[in-house]
């Protein structure tokens, strides 16, 4: 029996995670073991964790990390993260640790894992987001870890030229895609009763953004030039909140004053996935910086306004439209957006992410791959000729 341990920092990792944990949890031969860490245990981001058991999976071990979103404060958690990540390996060591995407709480995983020598599959590699130093913490998960699942060929490249051992690159699409074959999504009616809504015929504007981390400072002048640029657009609008990192408060107050003071805007912290699904299906256009533009809103056809430089490097479909934190620019964007025309264009989009069968191939690997061995790694050097 192999034990599977699977560290979840929250919302936005979790939608990930569910179809694996799903598998995982029915797969002979595997034990899953839940680390809970992130914001899913902070009452002021919606304390997630009770999603997590409400979806039927035992939280294991929880490792709190949040302190506040000042670099000072971000750079404590990182360390107390480490902290706590090596405490709850001393006490049940895993025979496989597996993490996903950049978040630090996600690289404090991999460096407490590094001296117990505990296996290490990341999800989610090779991907770039140019604005976050989340980029750097992508980059340097893939070099602590020994087993790749990366979401497109591109990106299984990029991994290739990081210098890992291509049979331990698997190309699987991305994960969240598949709750999109899983999850039955909700009506409008639905969503307005459970999540205290206010849907009609209009159909809403979907909008997250989060802190640049690269553009220190920056985050409340961004965000003012979105708001400005909603306000004048006309559209109703549903937010959800931002993640953690360093300038959420400032967003945060922006946009509870926003919602006060413009009776067709509202604010949820936290929708669950098929809460958020379910609105990217009856929403005439995604806005902000959220990768859920990117990944999961191809699959819907719906179109995202991308703000910003925080997901820049990211493949895209045609989804997207790509616009600087300027209000008129914003502006034009989401017009663009709305239009009749340019929506009928996004009709049977192929989404370049996959078709949502990443969970099948991630459990497969991991219950067959030889665990022996498998922390010790060479630097594979490209050809010459590429």
């Amino acid at each position: 029996m192999r034990t599977i341990a699977i560290v979840t920092v929250a919302r936005s990792d979790y939608g990930i995670w569910r179809p694996i944990l799903s598998r995982i949890k029915t797969a002979s031969g595997l034990k899953l073991f839940l680390i809970a860490s992130g914001t899913h245990l902070s009452s002021r981001f919606g304390k997630t964790e009770r999603e997590i058991r409400e979806d039927g999976f035992r939280v294991d071990a929880r490792v709190p990390t949040l302190a506040e979103d000042s670099p000072r404060g971000i750079a404590h958690s990182m360390s107390k993260a480490i902290r706590g990540f090596a405490a709850v390996f001393a006490k049940r060591k895993p025979d496989l640790l597996m993490l996903v995407g950049d978040r630090f709480e996600m690289h404090a995983a991999a460096l407490a894992a590094l001296p117990f020598n505990i296996p290490v599959a990341h999800v989610h590699g090779g991907e770039l987001t140019l604005g976050a130093f989340d980029d750097a913490l992508r980059h340097s998960l893939t070099k602590l870890s020994h087993l790749h699942f990366v979401s497109t060929r591109e990106y299984a490249r990029r991994v290739r030229q990081l210098g890992e051992d291509p049979p331990r690159i698997i190309v699987c699409g991305a994960p969240a895609l598949d709750n999109l074959r899983l999850i039955k999504l909700l009506s409008p009616q639905e969503l307005s009763q459970n999540f205290k809504l206010n849907l009609n015929s209009d159909k809403p504007l979907l909008v997250t953004f989060h802190p640049v981390t690269l553009e220190p400072g920056q985050a409340r002048r961004q965000m003012s030039e979105l708001l400005q640029a909603l306000k004048a657009s006309g559209k109703p609008v549903i937010f959800t909140m931002p993640n953690a990192d360093t300038g959420n408060k400032a967003i945060r107050s922006l946009v509870k004053n926003f919602v006060r003071a413009n009776p067709r805007a509202q604010a949820v912290e936290n929708l669950g996935a098929q809460g958020y699904f379910s609105l990217m299906k009856h929403a005439v256009a995604m806005v902000g910086n959220s990768s859920s533009g990117i990944i999961e809103a191809p699959s819907f056809g719906l179109p995202a306004v991308n703000v910003g430089s925080r997901q820049g490097g990211r493949l895209r479909a045609k989804n997207v439209i790509d616009v600087q934190p300027r209000k008129a620019a914003i502006l034009g964007a989401i017009k663009r957006a709305a239009s009749p025309a340019f929506r009928a264009r996004l009709k049977g989009l192929r989404n370049p992410y996959g078709s949502g069968k990443a969970a099948d191939i991630i459990v497969n690997q991991i219950r067959r791959v030889d665990l022996k061995g498998l922390t010790l790694k060479h630097f594979t050097d490209l050809r010459k000729n590429g």
